[in-house]
């Protein structure tokens, strides 16, 4: 696929056979139509690094997510603090680990906020999908995350939730990481269940989302 179409999966993917659907998910909505692109390696052996492509994809992705946040502040200049809206409503089998998910982050940081709300500034999105969890972005503003049914599962469904927001909300993967660090994503193993980002995580998101909108 053109490197020049923004939308691509991100993080958290696992070549592996679908599980069987959670019982609560069986009458879920439709996942959008996933994007065509290469599977990564995501949550993967710690030996598994990444790609400059998947680094890429990701700074699109946030960008993508600031910019549709920026133009709802910009009717608002004077607020230090962005909020950034989520969708859950394709995600029914999921709302309470993005619910907790978002908690973490709107504890962890100041400059930027999660908010639940009807179209969002990005959706979540639950299905199965050989590449596992990842967040993509459509190219126009907007993106979403999709959680893949086996893959939480496998992991801590709450550390995979918390680690995909971590994209949106610009942090890139590192899968050489500690347990300690959210974006080492399936590095450390499934036995990982830590869903807090680390200091150094922390202070990263409040400098991209530093002074608000401006």
């Amino acid at each position: 696929m053109s490197r020049s179409v923004l939308s691509a999966a991100l993080g958290l993917a696992l070549a592996a056979g679908l599980a069987a659907l959670p019982g609560s998910a069986a009458a879920a909505p439709a996942a959008p139509a996933v994007p065509a692109v290469p599977a990564v390696q995501g949550y993967a052996p710690p030996s598994y690094a990444g790609s400059a492509a998947e680094a890429a994809d990701n700074q699109a992705f946030f960008q993508a997510v600031m910019a549709s946040a920026k133009a709802r502040q910009a009717a608002n200049p004077w607020l230090l603090t962005v909020t950034v809206t989520y969708d859950t409503g394709n995600a029914p089998s999921f709302t309470g680990q993005i619910s907790q998910a978002a908690q973490i982050w709107n504890s962890s940081v100041h400059n930027v906020q999660l908010q639940e709300g009807s179209q969002g500034d990005f959706s979540y999105y639950e299905g199965n999908d050989p590449r596992g969890s990842y967040a993509s972005t459509d190219g126009h503003g907007h993106g979403y995350v999709f959680l893949d049914y086996q893959q939480n599962q496998q992991y801590s469904s709450l550390r995979v939730t918390a680690h995909e927001t971590g994209h949106v909300l610009g942090l890139p993967d590192h899968y050489s990481g500690p347990c300690s660090e959210l974006m080492s994503g399936g590095g450390p193993g499934p036995s990982c269940t830590n869903p807090n980002p680390d200091a150094n995580e922390r202070g990263q998101v409040d400098a991209l989302w530093a002074n608000g909108a401006e």
